[in-house]
């Protein structure tokens, strides 16, 4: 995973902050399929959260568990949203909840992320279930630490308990991590506390996630498009995919790739062979390449310019078993333990149980034997929706 490849916000201008947060960016529905947790699976999760003994914060600092609720839609402005408009939105037909945050594009550990400033009380809500669970979590987060993502630290090699800069290109503090925790907003790797947002000099309340449980995303985007202040965005956050019956994936005018397009896809792929992964790495410029950013340049040589990161690149077709994937497939992964279901691994399928994947930290670009253990399927892409994305 790693930043997206278009922006839709404006930019902000300001000491600590680089540019607004990158929504375009989305994840999966978390849909039937995840088997439970269990005693094991909890304690493992336990260690993607550094130890908080040492914090001063009180376990009443942050409240239970509330009722938790799927974010849909997230809006977000260059500045404070206005309280009119926030409380607009929260009294709207269909609006189960409203969670206002700060979020802009930020400099944390050397990588420019999608960076939130929450109220750890409320925002868990929003989170997947094994995020949203984790008291000490929160209650690290609320002490002042930082929440990083789970491929950010697995992938990215930032470490449980480190201290790293966060903040803006010119201006950053040093934060301990408190926890791997994926929020399940695609490109928002880091969460912090609002009263750590506002000493790092982000954007008040510039943001909020709506959730909208039985109104379809982009009909809700439009009814509430007109009453945006200048510069405002809204997005989806959790769009569905495409899980077509056996013979409705059409065959022709742009709906799937040219054989031309394919044998270019792969070819392109195979020119990276030996790179070094690289999180968040998309080009030579940055030394190496991450799963999403090797899709990103293979398909790109093809003229598909594809989104930026694994979660949003499953959406750019139709996803179908692995047992009718053809050469030129994408084939998904969810193996993030923090948010279930959420799809943070990508390659690309070669035919005969073969795909060219950038694996992991410490690991180069490759051809690998296809393993089944957490994955999802495989994505037929389809140049005319990855245009789609685009306008």
């Amino acid at each position: 995973m790693g930043k997206p490849n278009r922006r839709v916000l404006p930019t902000i201008i300001g000491v600590s902050v680089v540019t607004t947060l990158a929504a375009n960016v989305t994840v999966l529905v978390v849909r039937g399929g995840d088997a439970p947790a269990d005693s094991a699976r909890g304690e493992q999760r336990a260690r993607y959260v550094a130890a908080s003994g040492s914090m001063s914060v009180s376990p009443s600092a942050v409240a239970p568990l509330g009722k938790r609720l799927t974010p849909h839609v997230l809006v977000a402005a260059p500045s404070t949203l206005p309280a009119g408009l926030v409380e607009k939105v929260r009294g709207a037909k269909g609006v189960k909840g409203v969670e206002v945050v700060d979020a802009v594009q930020g400099m944390v550990a050397g990588k420019q992320v999608g960076l939130m400033g929450v109220e750890p009380s409320t925002f868990r809500n929003y989170t997947p279930k094994p995020t949203a669970k984790s008291d000490a979590l929160w209650r690290n987060v609320a002490s002042g630490d930082v929440a990083i993502s789970f491929t950010m630290g697995n992938d990215g090699g930032v470490e449980l308990g480190s201290r790293i800069p966060v903040g803006g290109k010119r201006e950053q503090t040093r934060l301990r991590v408190g926890a791997y925790a994926t929020m399940g907003i695609g490109d928002v790797d880091a969460v912090i506390s609002r009263d750590a947002a506002r000493a790092l000099g982000m954007p008040t309340g510039n943001a909020m996630l709506v959730s909208v449980p039985k109104t379809e995303p982009k009909t809700f985007i439009k009814k509430i498009r007109k009453a945006l202040p200048k510069g405002a965005k809204a997005v989806a956050v959790n769009p569905e995919i495409d899980f077509p019956q056996a013979g409705e994936i059409p065959d022709a005018n742009g709906q799937v790739m040219t054989a031309k397009q394919v044998r270019t896809v792969i070819q392109a792929a195979y020119t990276r062979l030996g790179w070094p992964y690289v999180w968040g790495g998309e080009s030579e410029a940055e030394g190496g390449y991450d799963c999403s950013g090797l899709m990103q340049y293979a398909f790109a040589k093809a003229g598909i310019h594809l989104p930026r990161v694994a979660a949003d690149q499953a959406r750019t077709g139709w996803v179908i078993p692995y047992s009718k994937a053809e050469p030129g497939d994408m084939l998904i992964w969810a193996n993030d333990p923090t948010a279930p279901g959420y799809i943070s691994h990508i390659a690309l399928y070669l035919g005969k149980g073969k795909m060219i994947a950038a694996p992991r930290r410490g690991t180069v670009v490759q051809v690998q034997n296809v393993y089944t253990r957490n994955m999802r399927g495989a994505v037929r892409v389809s140049p005319k929706r990855v245009s789609s994305l685009h306008r």
